[in-house]
């Protein structure tokens, strides 16, 4: 997330990159019924037509579940990751992206219209999250770049739209992170005690991503820079702030290399963005190696 967070779950406007740390799914297909999934979370083994529960791979047993109709048989599935499932950067957006294509890859309908892959996918995310989960992540793992994002209302499409520039990132773990429905459950208290005042945060954090957005049209880093170091000033009064993403954010401030950092995500745990590179400007916190990547979900026939 580069800009976005909470406000995008009321209609406000978000944007979102992909990064060039890579989710990979191997599909194979078998000659009998069964279905197989290796991967870091869980192994597993079941009959694809009554397949056992397993909480660990619930996005990827309901993709599978949804199309599993349409599947000719059974298949082997490999799921491998350039990075650890601790430290966010949306994984359960990117495999359930990753699986629904390959799915509809194997059942001979591979999907070249990236609405068409992304409204899937959020189905899924849909069904394993109860219907909570705007998309965001999603829409940044399907079309990959810098992508601006406002969720579909009742009736309409999402708005989609790929932005111009590529701005330089980093990215710095706090060491732990808090479960995005949790932390979205504890925002919800606090906005109950002051439904008006969360309305306009929400509204400012809106329009501040909205200007974001021309900023990386225009590759203006300074200028999102400072937007982002202003969304920041909206997630602390959000109440999603804590001692130590706070400490990250104002040491990555000190840096001459970074011109804005705030936190990426839902908050209370998981990464700080910063604009810019400080790698040597002498910070403690653990950096995660990336970068924005133009492309998003690819399919190979091997």
């Amino acid at each position: 997330m580069l800009m976005g967070e909470h406000a995008v779950l009321f209609g406000q406007r978000a944007l979102a990159c992909a990064v060039d740390k890579r989710i990979t799914v191997t599909l194979t297909p078998r000659g009998d019924r069964i279905v197989t999934i290796d991967s870091a979370l869980a192994q597993y083994r079941s009959d694809l037509d009554s397949l056992s529960a397993e909480a660990e791979l619930s996005f990827v047993l309901t993709a599978i579940e949804r199309q599993a109709a349409v599947l000719p048989g059974g298949f082997d599935l490999l799921i491998q990751t350039e990075f650890s499932h601790t430290v966010g950067l949306g994984s359960s957006a990117a495999v359930t992206a990753a699986v629904v294509s390959a799915l509809q890859a194997f059942a001979g309908k591979p999907c070249s219209d990236p609405l068409i892959l992304f409204k899937e996918a959020l189905a899924v995310v849909h069904q394993v999250q109860d219907g909570r989960g705007s998309g965001t992540d999603l829409v940044a793992a399907v079309y990959g770049g810098v992508v601006g994002y406002t969720v579909a209302s009742p009736g309409t499409e999402p708005q989609i739209r790929a932005l111009g520039g590529i701005p330089p990132i980093s990215l710095f773990y706090v060491g732990y992170k808090m479960k995005t429905p949790d932390v979205l459950k504890r925002v919800e208290e606090f906005a109950a005690q002051a439904p008006q005042l969360y309305t306009g945060l929400y509204q400012l954090m809106g329009q501040t991503a909205e200007q974001a957005e021309l900023a990386v049209d225009r590759a203006d880093w300074p200028q999102l820079g400072r937007l982002m170091n202003i969304y920041q000033g909206l997630m602390d009064a959000l109440g999603v702030n804590d001692r130590n993403l706070a400490e990250i954010i104002y040491s990555l401030r000190s840096s001459p290399e970074v011109l804005g950092a705030k936190i990426s995500g839902s908050g209370l745990g998981d990464c700080v963005l910063a604009l810019g590179d400080p790698s040597d400007y002498g910070l403690t916190y653990e950096q995660i190696p990336v970068a924005v990547s133009a492309e998003g979900v690819t399919v190979e026939y091997l």
